[in-house]
This record gives C-alpha cells, structure tokens and sequence, in this order.
C-alpha cells in the first residue's frame, strides 16, 4: 500500500526533465479559447465542474472546454505533465506528490471540499461507533482511493488496524455487490454508491465531512507556466458554478445537470446523491482552498506512509486565480 506511488512518481520525475516551457498568449476576454481538462474519473464529486460546462459558466467566460476521462488520477495528471490537457482533476495528493519530486505543477482551484465518503451498513447491524466494525467484515475500494485510505486512518484513530477487520477489496463503485448479497455487514462507499445502497435498504451511519469538516479531496492543477488568461477563466467559471450551486433556488437546476451527467443511473439515486453532498458541505463555497482543509487532507497521506511531510501551502497552492475570481477581477 506504502508503494502504490512509486511506478507514479518515476513517470512525474520523467515529465518533469522532458517539460519544454511554453510562451503565454494574452487574448482578449472577448475572444473564445479552447482548454482540456483531464479527470482522474466520470463523478458525481465533481459536479461543479458539471455545473460550469452544462449552464454556461465557461462560455460566459469565454472558454470552450473539452472534457476528458483517464480513468485513473496518475493518468490525468500525467495528461498535464505531458501537455495534452491544460488542467487535471483528482485528490490533491497526487499534485502534492508530483511536486515534490520537481513537476512544474500546483493546484489553481478548489473543486471538493469535503471528505465525501461514507460507511453504510445492513439494517440490522447495531452501529454506535467505528470500534462496533471491530471483527466485521468491510467492503471496501480496491487500493489507491482516499475512501479506504479514510477507512484505515479512522481505524488507527481508534486504536485498531486493518487486521482489526476484514476487509473485501472490490472495483470502485461496485461496494454494494457484497453488501447486498450478506457476505459483509458494511461498506465504505462514495456516492452515488452511497445512496444506492440506501436505496435498497441500507442505513448510513457515518459520514467523513462531518467527522473531519473542511478536507481538499479534489481540486485543478496545472502547470506553473499555464497559460494566465486561460487559467483565469477557468477558474472564474468555476467560481461562478459554485456560487449558482449554493443557491437553493438553483438547486433543481443543479439537479438536473447531474441527472444529465449520469443518465444510466436511477434519476432517484442521482437526486439524493446531490442533496446529500450539498448538505454536507462536500462541494466548497469558493475555488479557495484552505491551509487547514489541505493539511488534514495531507495528514491522511502521511499517516499511510505516502507522502514524507506537509508540503508548503504557498508552493502548492496558487492563490493568483483564485484571488481574482474571488474579487470577480
């Protein structure tokens, strides 16, 4: 679990020797740009971004964004590093971890501010606290994900380990499979996962954001010579989606582009989902990212052994953008 980095780092620290710098264009705000943002995944945690693309915040701002899925946090990154997209979106770790060994890179933007993981267990399991698991058997993500990874720290947080359960490793995403059939009594789940769950049954009976409040989960990053204007844009339009999504007259609207976004799910699923991670405060009020939301997001990664220390907030993150999306600037 230590080393699920070390194949990533070798191919941060090749990029980084092969990036050739790129001069700026300044254009206008009147002229249209294209940009190409890389996500690690297709996800309901990252609907602000949803939000910017499909009500027109990008295009207020004069951006045409392609989106592209990596399948994988490692690969949207390195599309950045490589220079095939202009931004990427993942945990911040990954930044954290590639700038540590010398990618020009950091985090321009705020994307998920919550810990957006859960425990869902059978309707009948007696659930008072974490130490109740102690015995159980647990579904859990397949290693590398911040859901397990979450899982683990809360146990050593309470004197237990993951021998303390036993734990079934499946594919993202399909964490309901074994709890539904009865081969386990709990699971650590994302959404829509989650409310899936629920759906059938299920209870939740603990939820990281408010365990852990402010958590930089998921974020932009580019690279350090990003194209400013384009860079601003970007970030402004999401600044824009996330301010229309706290509005709870919006809120239908909100909805409705996450139904969009994930037609094959249950409409039903897809709209708690939503309601819940509002609630919750799981998606941020602002692209601004905290010094204490990173650092208890990179606490998590410390304690498993994947990163050495706290990297230095005013390297990792650039509060140029995001200071002028603020101001609306």
């Amino acid at each position: 679990m230590r080393s699920f980095l070390r194949p990533f780092v070798k191919s941060v620290i090749v990029c980084a020797t092969a990036f050739a710098l790129i001069g700026s264009a300044g254009l206008s705000q009147a002229q249209e740009k294209k940009a190409v943002l890389s996500q690690a995944f297709q996800s309901m945690l990252y609907l602000p971004v949803y939000v910017a693309q499909d009500a027109g915040f990008f295009k207020k701002h004069g951006l045409d964004v392609t989106k592209q899925t990596a399948g994988a946090p490692s690969t949207a990154l390195s599309a950045v590093l490589s220079g095939s997209a202009d931004f990427s979106l993942h945990g911040p770790e990954w930044t954290a971890i590639a700038a540590s060994k010398g990618a020009p890179v950091n985090i321009i933007a705020n994307v998920v501010n919550g810990a957006a993981v859960w425990i869902a267990t059978t309707p009948d399991f007696k659930f008072t606290s974490i130490k109740d698991l102690k015995g159980e058997t647990v579904v859990t993500g397949q290693m590398p994900t911040t859901s397990t990874s979450l899982f683990l720290k809360l146990l050593k947080e309470n004197g237990m380990d993951n021998e303390s359960v036993k734990m079934i490793q499946v594919q993202l995403g399909s964490e309901i499979g074994p709890l539904a059939a009865g081969q386990a009594k709990a699971a650590v789940m994302y959404e829509p996962g989650l409310d899936q769950a629920v759906a059938r049954g299920m209870k939740v009976v603990l939820g990281f954001p408010k365990l852990y409040g402010p958590y930089a989960f998921s974020a932009i990053t580019a690279k350090k010579d990003v194209d400013p204007d384009t860079a601003q844009r970007f970030v402004s339009a999401l600044q824009d989606a996330l301010v229309y999504m706290q509005s709870s007259s919006n809120q239908a609207a909100v909805i409705d582009i996450a139904k969009k976004e994930f037609p094959t799910l249950d409409p039903v699923v897809v709209e708690s989902a939503t309601k819940r991670m509002l609630a919750e405060a799981v998606y941020p009020k602002s692209v601004d990212i905290s010094a204490a939301s990173l650092e208890v997001a990179m606490a998590t990664q410390i304690a498993l052994g994947n990163l050495q220390a706290q990297p230095v907030y005013a390297d990792l993150i650039s509060q140029k953008f995001i200071k002028a999306a603020l101001t609306g600037k």
